[in-house]
């Protein structure tokens, strides 16, 4: 049997109901205070550090999200920690909570397939984290505009926009993953405790086992153990194992993006450096193909994530 018409028609009126409930949810008011509250008090800080040590620095804005000062960490660290709260709380009740409140079936009996009903469920948690995005950007721009008196380069500009992007990426591989375990778990609980039982799995846990998955994989010559030197074979497993966690992805891509003086991510080697001036920065160009292979990687996770619970969610049997 053959559907009639566009797979996305009423893809619009999902995307703007689950908008509108995302917007208006008590949900999104605390995750909304608790980022922005957040990400304030680092900055307030973050910015006197910066007048008081790096006034003379041509990409001071920059260190607005990269500066910390103790006990608070840098802007985008704290991001990289809320950034997938937000997105799982967005994500983790989108299909079980409709089959809860037996609205699966009503809403499907109208002319929405289900892949405009899953399609919208995401755009509408993406648009929500971009609107959240966006706003905090703002936010440092202005704080930085008001308490340094400076107004940012256009190379500053363009490198925090690529930042912004990033962040979008990032959060809607989270998204994507909590609305995957929303469809395999009909329990809300369920899908929100195991989406972030694997974000705290990926971000804190695989950094500590990535290296010695990499020893055991590839040991280090004797040689280099001789020299107190590390072997670059098993360096490179390393790296490559610590990649399948998108919080590294993500970090890697920012410091390419936020410190125009990074020529390369991972371990340098000599033939990286011939005729650089070391310490001069990159033009935007070459920082974005630097961390253009691991943004690929977030949206390809990403996609990858959303194939997936698409397809489960197609060979789902829905009852009323």
């Amino acid at each position: 049997m053959r559907r009639e018409g566009s797979p996305f028609s009423g893809l619009g009126a999902v995307t703007t109901k689950e908008l509108a409930d995302h917007l208006s949810s008590a949900r999104m008011r605390v995750l909304e205070w608790l980022i922005v509250l957040t990400a304030v008090a680092a900055l307030i800080g973050t910015i006197q550090q910066v007048r008081d040590t790096v006034s003379e620095d041509p990409f001071v804005f920059l260190k607005l999200f990269t500066e910390a000062r103790q006990p608070l960490p840098s802007f985008v660290s704290i991001l990289a920690f809320l950034i997938p709260l937000m997105a799982i709380g967005l994500g983790f009740d989108a299909v079980n909570g409709e089959h809860n409140r037996r609205t699966l079936s009503r809403v499907l009996s109208q002319p929405i397939y289900r892949d405009a009903l899953l399609m919208g469920k995401f755009l509408a948690g993406l648009i929500t984290l971009a609107i959240s995005l966006v706003v905090l950007w703002l936010l440092v721009i202005g704080l930085g505009l008001l308490l340094l008196g400076v107004p940012p380069s256009t190379e500053e500009v363009l490198r925090s926009f690529a930042f912004l992007v990033v962040a979008l990426a990032y959060a809607g591989l989270w998204l994507a993953a909590a609305i995957l375990f929303s469809i395999v778990f009909r329990s809300p609980a369920t899908a929100a405790l195991t989406t972030l039982g694997l974000w705290l799995f990926l971000t804190v846990l695989w950094p500590a086992l990535s290296p010695g998955i990499a020893y055991a994989i590839s040991p280090p010559h004797p040689l280099y153990q001789l020299l107190n030197q590390p072997d670059p074979d098993t360096l490179v497993w390393e790296q490559g194992l610590a990649r399948l966690s998108p919080s590294t992805l993500f970090g890697e891509v920012l410091r390419a993006v936020l410190n125009p003086a990074t020529r390369a991510i991972g371990p340098i080697f000599l033939e990286q450096l011939e005729g650089a001036l070391i310490g001069s920065p990159l033009p935007l160009a070459q920082s974005l193909l630097i961390a253009w292979p691991q943004l690929v990687s977030l949206i390809a996770g990403t996609i990858v994530l959303f194939v997936v619970g698409y397809v489960v969610f197609q060979r789902q049997e829905v009852r009323a």
